[in-house]
Parts: C-alpha cells; structure tokens; sequence
C-alpha cells in the first residue's frame, strides 16, 4: 500500500511538473506574439480576431461559408491601403499592392520563396507531389538549373515547331462542339477545356495521345482533380489529417499523386531507352529537355526525381492555366469577336484581356528590412503579391471589372507591376508562352464558328481550388454561328 502511494505520488508529482512546462511554454508563446505584434503593429491592417489566432477565424469563416476568399483580400486592399498585414499565431504575413514594391521584390531573386507555402507543396499527406521542381524550388541556383535546362523547349521559337499538335487539337474540338450543336446538347465548356488542354499538353510535351475528348476512362483529370483539392484542405487546414472520416479522402489524393509520378516515370525512361537505342523519337518538349540535360555538367542522382517533380507541376500548372480560359470566354463572346475582326493579332495582350489569373497571387520571403509605401517592414516576413486583387482596384484600372481591351492597347497609358497574371521577373511562369499559343489556337477556332449562351442558373463565380476555376462549369447551349436561336 505503502509502494502505490509512492508511485501515485511521484505520478502526481510528475504531471504537476508536465502541467507547470506546458504553462510556462504556453506563457512563453503568448509573450513571443505579444513581441511580433509590438513590432509590425505599426503596419496598417483589419482588427484582429483573437489575441493568438489573429485574423484566422476570419479567413476560415469565409471559406467555411463557401465565399470567395480573395474577394476579403480586396476589401481589405481597398480599406487598408496598399500594404497591409495579417496575423496568424506568431505568424505575419503582409499583402502588397504597391507597384514599387511589386517591382523590387518580384524582379529579383534575393527575395526567395515564401517557404510557409512553397515548403509545404513537396508533398501532400506525405507522398510526394511538386517535389523541389520549378514551382517550389527555394534556392535560385538549384532554381535556375532546371530553369536553364527547360527554358529552350518553352521558347516560341520552339512551339511555333508544334502549331500542328495545337491545330490537330483544337480541330478536334471544333469537331465535338459541331456534333453538340447538332443534337442540340449542353457543353460543360470548363471540362471540354480541360479535356482539349491535357490532349495538347501529352502530345506537345511528351508524344502520347490521350484524346480525353472521346475517351472518358482516362483517370488523369479526375487525378489532377484530387490533387487540386487535396493541396488546398493540406495548406489551409493544419488538422484536416486528424479527423478519421477524411482518412479515404487523403487515401485517393495520394492514389492520385503516385499515378502522375508513376506515369511520369513510365514515359520519361522509355524516351530514355528509345534515346539511347538510337530510335526514331518524336521532337517534343521532353526530346528537348533530354536533349538539354545532356549538356549539363554536375547532373546529381536525384535529377529524375527532379524532372518528376516538373512532370507533375507541367500537368497541373498547365491544365489550370489554359482550361481556366473557358470563364471569360464565354462570358465576353460578342465583344471578343468584334474585336478579333478588327485585330491584325488576337494576341494583343491576350493574358491581360482574357484571363483571370489562374493562380491568385505569389509570395516571397523578405530577408531584410525595406520601405513599403513609406512604411518601415522589419525583416522576417513574408510578403503576398495578388494580381487578383490589384487588377481590381480602380485606382490602377478605371471601372476594373469592365471588359475593355483597349486599355492595354499598346499606345494606351497603363500602370505597370499591377496585372501580372503569370507573375513577373526570372520567377515567372515558363509556360506562359505555351498557354496563350493555345488559348489563340482555340479561341480563333471556336469564336469564328460558334455562338454559345449559358443555361440558366448558370453565374461566373469563383471556385478556389488553389488555383481559380468557374464555379459552375461554364455549361453552355451550342450553335453553329450564324444559326437562328431555336425557339
């Protein structure tokens, strides 16, 4: 009896111990926030929620409630000027909209990547997924050795030498929407995008034929679709792994990830033995980026893992970018096409014309202290650039939301570093050039041929899946153009 006393005592004793840390740790959290929120108080930005968690029960109410998350970020630009900041435990995140500091940060790679986001894409749930690849990569030098091993196979140059796959492509879908108009069939014009997109993207990149456009067994958009997914509930909800009903979920967005690397790993090793076979090999972008590699000195072993890496971001980055098209597009027909009868070139800026930005917005790490707008930022803190955001502010555009391509006409004065859809500086999206190919491919086609209307009940919100996409799926009545309404 004596013993059991004995051990419960120490038991007790050891608890109050263990209870006594865990308050002097919690104590001492609570004074390292005090201590962040004395030194970047002085930053304009919206009251904050709650002492510890900050403005985070804010940003969770309004994705909880199925809002627009990026549509706060633009009340709070409109309110609290042109730097703002945001808490988040210990956590202070700054949103820029100042052009000045847009250049400075964005243009130079002495601002590194924000690795409160960027660290986190090398996988999801623990399987592997963006990796260290073009997207997430930290370090400039291990940054700019995969960039100078893709840059050639992005040139122009180089995809003006696969108009023909573009053309082939977009024929193709000309081909399905005519047989739509036909039989008077609705389009969910958002997966047909996405469809034609990931059949360019295989061909152009790797010399594989999907054609998702009359095939529906393939399990690669559905396996895009869980990754987009699961990368937003991995980088916005730090307990979502904790709760057991969600263990199939996480299941089938690590399935998803495994394919795409799986795949990837299949077509670049059999390009590899076809290579070094001396066969016949297609003149795609991986003939190209093989090609390139090849010159390259210090090649290390992890270097497939790499060009995976890159697989799988040129999957999703890509399918996102062009599908992503189809919102503005048929929501803007009429005008697009009076316009492109006038125009030498339906490319006059067509990124800024047409696309809200697939990715909302970038972040960067600031590693010193600098001046925003006149206000001293101590180092240490990342700063959010949302080209969303500062295209919809009427001091750098008037009446923002209007469709008008003439104010980025060439002659037409404009505000530079506020619209930066596939951001800017030496951090900028390598496919951009391959996404607006594409977009005239299919847009010219499509516009030239068709009249669409929305079905009812139909509207152009807003879906952030990480990337922006049309929440309704852009579901459209077809006709051939020139054809009369039917009543």
């Amino acid at each position: 009896m004596t013993l059991f006393h004995l051990i419960a005592g120490w038991i007790g004793y050891l608890l109050i111990c263990l209870l006594g840390l865990i308050l002097i740790a919690f104590l001492c959290f609570c004074l390292y926030i005090k201590y962040i929120h004395l030194k970047y108080d002085h930053i304009p930005g919206p009251p904050r929620d709650s002492f510890i968690f900050g403005h985070s029960p804010t940003l969770l109410r309004e994705m909880s409630n199925d809002r627009f998350v990026h549509d706060k970020f633009l009340e709070w630009a409109e309110t609290y000027g042109p730097v703002y900041r945001i808490n988040g435990m210990h956590v202070v995140v700054l949103c820029v909209t100042c052009p000045e500091t847009t250049k400075e940060v964005l243009m130079s790679p002495k601002y590194p990547k924000d690795s409160l986001v960027y660290k986190r894409l090398f996988n999801l749930f623990g399987q592997r997924f963006f990796g260290n690849g073009l997207i997430t990569a930290q370090n400039h030098d291990e940054w700019y050795k995969q960039r100078r091993i893709m840059d050639p196979a992005f040139s122009s140059l180089y995809l003006r030498g696969q108009m023909g796959v573009f053309n082939e492509r977009a024929e193709k879908l000309m081909d399905k929407l005519a047989d739509m108009a036909d039989t008077n069939t609705a389009a969910n014009m958002h997966h047909l995008f996405n469809c034609v997109t990931l059949d360019v993207i295989t061909k152009v990149a790797f010399g594989v034929e999907l054609d998702l456009l009359n095939k529906s067994d393939s399990p690669f958009p559905n396996a895009i679709e869980m990754c987009l997914k699961g990368m937003v509930h991995y980088l916005r909800d730090s307990t979502f792994q904790l709760y057991p009903k969600n263990k199939k979920f996480i299941n089938e967005v690590k399935k998803s990830c495994q394919l795409l690397r799986s795949t990837g790993r299949q077509w670049i090793n059999e390009r590899k033995m076809a290579v070094q076979n001396g066969e016949d090999v297609p003149k795609d972008i991986l003939t190209q980026i093989l090609k390139t590699a090849d010159k390259e000195e210090n090649i290390a072993n992890d270097d497939e893992e790499l060009m995976l890496d890159n697989f799988v971001t040129f999957f999703i980055a890509g399918t996102c970018t062009c599908g992503c098209i189809s919102r503005p597009t048929f929501k803007l027909s009429s005008s697009l096409f009076d316009i492109m009868g006038k125009s030498k070139e339906i490319s006059q800026d067509l990124r800024k014309k047409l696309l809200y930005p697939t990715a909302p917005g970038t972040s960067r790490f600031i590693p010193n202290d600098i001046v925003i707008n006149g206000i001293p930022i101590p180092a240490g803190v990342s700063c959010v650039f949302s080209s969303y955001v500062c295209g919809r502010l009427d001091k750098f555009f008037e009446d923002p939301l209007k469709f008008d391509p003439e104010r980025f006409h060439p002659d037409a004065a404009k505000p530079y570093y506020c619209y930066y859809p596939f951001a800017l500086g030496p951090r900028s999206c390598l496919g951009q050039t391959f996404a607006q190919m594409e977009a005239k491919v299919v847009m010219a086609k499509l516009l030239q041929r068709f009249d669409f209307s929305l079905l009812p009940g139909q509207s152009f919100d807003v879906l952030d899946t990480g990337t922006l996409r049309p929440k309704s799926g852009v579901v459209c009545n077809i006709r051939h153009r020139g054809q009369t309404p039917a009543a």
